[in-house]
C-alpha cells in the first residue's frame, strides 16, 4: 500500500470537520479529510445554528453564506428554555443569535468553503484503523481504488458519537443513557386549517403550538417549520423505547400514532410531498457523555467524538464549531512552529469545561420536560423565575455560551471572554472587530493612539496583525485577540505594567519573537 506524509488528517466531512479544515486552511495548511458516505448525506439532522457560535461565522465571512443576510448577525427577542418561553427583551447585551440552516446545506455552504481554500476532500475514503509511528500517525484508510495509507503529523477524530478514531484511543466517554426513552420525528404534510397564524399550528382540544418541544403529561411533541410547506413533527415518549428497534425503520404510521398518543388527540399528518430530502428517523434512548479526555498524543477528538447530549435547545454546533476554532489555531501555530510550550494542552483544558456546562444543561432541560406533576409544579416555579432579567440573563448566557470564560493568565474584565464586537475607523476605513479576524490570525488592535501596535507587537508580527483604530465607545484601549475570538490581554491604559503584561500574553500564546523586542 503505498504511503503518503502529511500534515493532518481530519476524519468526518460533518461541519465540525469541515470547519476545522477551513481553519487550518487559513494558515496556509492543506489538511486531507476523510469520509466514508460517497458524498454529502441528504439527511437533514440539524436545522439550525444558536447561540455564539453565529458570531463565530460572522469573524470568518460565512454569517451572509448561512444566513443569506449581507447584515451583521442581531439577536433574536425570545427563545425557549426546557420548553418555557425566554424572554430576551431585557438581556442587555443579549448573546442569543439564531441561524436556520439545514445540516445539508451547512455541509453544502462549507464544503465549497474548504475546497476554495485547498483541502483535500476525500469522499468515499474511511479511516478504518491507525497507530503511532513516532512522532506521527499511521493511517489505513478504505477507498474505492483500494486500500492505502497515509502518515499524518496530526489525527483528528470528528467521526461521530460512535467515533472510531476515540474507540481505537480507548478514551474513555463516560456519562448515563436515559433508558425507555424513544424519539421520532419526521417531516408530514399538514392540513391548512390547523395552521396558526403566527407559524405554528393549533391542535383543537390541546392548544396551540410554535416552534419547539413541547411538554404534555404523555410526553413531548416537537413542532418546527423552518422551510416554508415543509413542517417537522416529532415526539418524545418516556416509556416503550424497550419494545423497539434502532435497526427497524421508522414508518409514518409509528410517528402518526406516536403523535395521537402524545397529544391526546389525532392530529392528521399524512407523508410529506416534494423532493425531499425527508427526514424520518426514531432514536431510542438518549445519551449524554463526555469524553475523559480530548486528545492522546497527537489524536485529538473535535465534536460529537468529544461530547453527545440531547438536542434541545440546538447546543450541538454551538459547541462543536466552537470546538473547532479553538483546536484549529493551535494545531497550526504547532505545525508552522512558533506554539509554547503546553498550547495544544488548552484546547482540553479550556474546551472539556465548556462541554460539561453543556451537558449540565441540557440534562436540567431534560427533566424539566419529563412527566410527573411534581414537574409540572417545578415548570411553574422556574417560569416565575425566568421572567425575571437577572435570571433570563443568566439563562442566555448560558444557552449562548458567552459565560465562558477561559483562563487567560490576565486579570482585565474582558480578558477570557469573546470579543465585544464594535464598529471602527481604521487606515484602511470603516469596519467592524469581527471583520478583522477573517483570516483567523491574532489582532492587536489598539484606539486613539494608546500604543503604537505595530511597535507592540515587533518581533510576533509574522504572526499578529497590528491594527491602530478609533471608535465612538472603545471597549477598552487595546486588546489583543486570539484567533479564535477570546481576548488573551486587554488594558484600558498603557503603563509600562500593562507593556510587561502584554509581551507576557503574547509569548503565553504566540511563542517566543522572531527578534528582540523593542521599547514600546
Amino acid at each position: 500500500m503505498p504511503e503518503k506524509t502529511v500534515d493532518i488528517v481530519i476524519a468526518g466531512a460533518v461541519p465540525n470537520g469541515l470547519m476545522l479544515a477551513c481553519e487550518l486552511a487559513l494558515a496556509g495548511l492543506r489538511p486531507i479529510v476523510l469520509d466514508r458516505l460517497p458524498a454529502p448525506s441528504a439527511e437533514p439532522k440539524a436545522n439550525g445554528l444558536a447561540g455564539q457560535v453565529v458570531r463565530v461565522l460572522d469573524m470568518r465571512g460565512l454569517y451572509s453564506a448561512f444566513s443569506g443576510s449581507s447584515a451583521a448577525p442581531a439577536p433574536t427577542p425570545r427563545y425557549i428554555f426546557g420548553g418555557m418561553p425566554l424572554d430576551l427583551a431585557a438581556v442587555q447585551p443579549n448573546p442569543v443569535h439564531l441561524v436556520f440552516k439545514p445540516q445539508p446545506e451547512m455541509v453544502t455552504i462549507l464544503t465549497e468553503h474548504a475546497v476554495d481554500l485547498g483541502v483535500d476532500l476525500r469522499w468515499g475514503h474511511e479511516l478504518t484503523d491507525f497507530e503511532p509511528a513516532g512522532d506521527h500517525i499511521s493511517v489505513s484508510v478504505s477507498a474505492p481504488d483500494g486500500p492505502y495509507r497515509l502518515t499524518a503529523r496530526f489525527l483528528v477524530g470528528a467521526d461521530g458519537g460512535k467515533s472510531t478514531v476515540r474507540k481505537r484511543t480507548a478514551i474513555e466517554f463516560p456519562g448515563i443513557t436515559s433508558a425507555g426513552h424513544v424519539s421520532r420525528v419526521g417531516h408530514a404534510t399538514l392540513p391548512e386549517e390547523f395552521r396558526a397564524g403566527d407559524g405554528g399550528i393549533d391542535v383543537p382540544g390541546v392548544g396551540r403550538f410554535g416552534l419547539g418541544h413541547h411538554r404534555l403529561e404523555r410526553g413531548i411533541f416537537i413542532f418546527a417549520e423552518l422551510d416554508p410547506g415543509r413542517p417537522i413533527v416529532g415526539t418524545i415518549e418516556f416509556q416503550g423505547g424497550e419494545q423497539c428497534s434502532e435497526d427497524e425503520p421508522l414508518a409514518f404510521d409509528e410517528l402518526h400514532d406516536s403523535v395521537a398518543r402524545v397529544l391526546g388527540v389525532p392530529l392528521p399528518i399524512t407523508p410529506p410531498s416534494g423532493p425531499g430530502p425527508h427526514t424520518l428517523r426514531r432514536t431510542i434512548g438518549q445519551n449524554t457523555r463526555v469524553a475523559q479526555h480530548y486528545r492522546q498524543g497527537n489524536v485529538f477528538l473535535l465534536g460529537d467524538a468529544a461530547h453527545v447530549h440531547s438536542a434541545m435547545g440546538g447546543p450541538g454546533l454551538n459547541l462543536g464549531l466552537q470546538d473547532t476554532v479553538n483546536l484549529g489555531w493551535k494545531l497550526a501555530a504547532e505545525l508552522r512552529g512558533w506554539a509554547p510550550e503546553g498550547l495544544l494542552d488548552t484546547y482540553e483544558s479550556e474546551r472539556r469545561p465548556v462541554a460539561e456546562r453543556v451537558v449540565m444543561y441540557s440534562l436540567s432541560q431534560a427533566a424539566l420536560v419529563s412527566p410527573g406533576p411534581e414537574i409540572t409544579a417545578l415548570r411553574e416555579l422556574f417560569g416565575e423565575l425566568l421572567r425575571l432579567p437577572a435570571a433570563a440573563t443568566h439563562v442566555a448566557g448560558l444557552l449562548a455560551g458567552s459565560d465562558v470564560r477561559y483562563d487567560v493568565g490576565d486579570g482585565h474584565r474582558l480578558s477570557g471572554h469573546f470579543f465585544p464586537d464594535c464598529a471602527l475607523e481604521t487606515d484602511d476605513g470603516p469596519t467592524r472587530i469581527a471583520e478583522l479576524l477573517r483570516d483567523a490570525r491574532p489582532v492587536l488592535l489598539a484606539f486613539g493612539g494608546a500604543v503604537d501596535p505595530a511597535a507592540a507587537v515587533a518581533g510576533w508580527t509574522d504572526r499578529v496583525t497590528p491594527v491602530a483604530a478609533t471608535a465612538a465607545e472603545p471597549p477598552a484601549a487595546a486588546l489583543l485577540i486570539r484567533p479564535d475570538g477570546y481576548v488573551a490581554w486587554a488594558a484600558d491604559d498603557f503603563t509600562p505594567a500593562d507593556q510587561d503584561a502584554l509581551r507576557t500574553a503574547l509569548r503565553r500564546w504566540f511563542g517566543t519573537p522572531d527578534i528582540p523586542h523593542s521599547a514600546v
